[in-house]
């Protein structure tokens, strides 16, 4: 923790223990906001920055004031991003199968996980302001006529801003009516898991015996086939990519069961599986650019 000049109406040690105290729900709310760890860490940093230019002396509720100061740095992020956000031209052969590259620390994969890979694949589809005021109000329970004056709009449109992204997360009720829940979800997390440790045995069976695997054959490494049949030939290839399913997570597309693969909350593959018989009897590799923005992904509720 920097040392800080005292002008802010108190002792800066006591202040630097009371900003510290707030520093895990500070930093939660921001990667939700943002989607990346070490641009949530820029965040909270920015709002221990300001905290020490700022006389908060008269503050009665320092965590309230805390939280609006990082979503106001997150919200300005956020709008940073989408003016410079450029369309994305593809993806190498081999990034298909490692589509992280191996560049998302294990402590951010193990906080996406817990905020869930679909959810985050959601937000960041949504506008800055939409996205601030659903985590706020949906995750933090902040109030609307708080969050108005972040997003620059009046109560009733904030709570538009939030239901529509609620809408979004969570898709339309018929999408959601149409998968049996906790049938298919248990097979695509035992697929996920299976596929994340390697093991052959769970994978064999997870899978239906003349299970099919199809991908678009112009974004498969040399050697690799568009089309493979069989639970013991989708089974090995899946052992291989044990590295690419710790970026993945269950999500609904399209209204269907599914697993996206998302490093940082960008989505980078889409898999959506056609679950028989309490089995995967196929699924797709989603990795076309043009394909995984027509997609809609909600979450899959457990």
């Amino acid at each position: 923790m920097p040392e800080r000049n005292d002008g802010s109406g108190g002792d800066g040690d006591e202040l630097a223990e009371r900003f510290e105290a707030q520093r895990g729900s500070l930093r939660a709310a921001a990667y939700r906001m943002l989607g990346s760890l070490s641009e949530a860490d820029d965040a909270v940093q920015e709002t221990w920055l300001r905290l020490g230019r700022t006389d908060v002396s008269g503050v009665l509720n320092l965590a309230a004031w805390l939280r609006t100061v990082v979503s106001r740095v997150c919200l300005d992020m956020l709008r940073a991003r989408a003016a410079r956000r450029e369309e994305f031209t593809g993806h190498a052969p081999e990034e298909v199968w490692d589509p992280a590259g191996g560049d998302e620390p294990e402590d951010e994969a193990v906080l996406a996980d817990a905020v869930g890979r679909a959810l985050l694949v959601v937000l960041d589809a949504l506008g800055p302001e939409e996205r601030v005021a659903f985590v706020l109000h949906d995750t933090f329970a902040v109030p609307f006529d708080q969050i108005a004056p972040l997003v620059g709009r009046s109560p009733v449109a904030a709570k538009k801003l939030a239901s529509r992204a609620r809408h979004r997360v969570r898709g339309t009720s018929e999408a959601s009516a149409a998968v049996p829940g906790g049938g298919q979800r248990h097979v695509v997390d035992a697929f996920l898991a299976a596929a994340r440790t390697g093991d052959l045995d769970a994978l064999l069976g997870v899978l239906a015996p003349d299970v099919v695997r199809r991908t678009d054959p112009a974004l498969l490494p040399s050697g690799r086939t568009a089309v493979l049949r069989g639970a013991r030939a989708v089974a090995e290839e899946a052992r291989l990519l044990a590295r690419g399913a710790r970026f993945a997570g269950p999500a609904l597309v399209d209204g269907a069961p599914a697993l996206v693969v998302a490093p940082h909350g960008r989505l980078r593959l889409a898999l959506p599986l056609t679950i028989e018989d309490g089995r995967v009897a196929a699924y797709e590799v989603v990795a076309d650019p043009a394909r995984l923005a027509r997609l809609v992904v909600t979450v899959l509720e457990p």
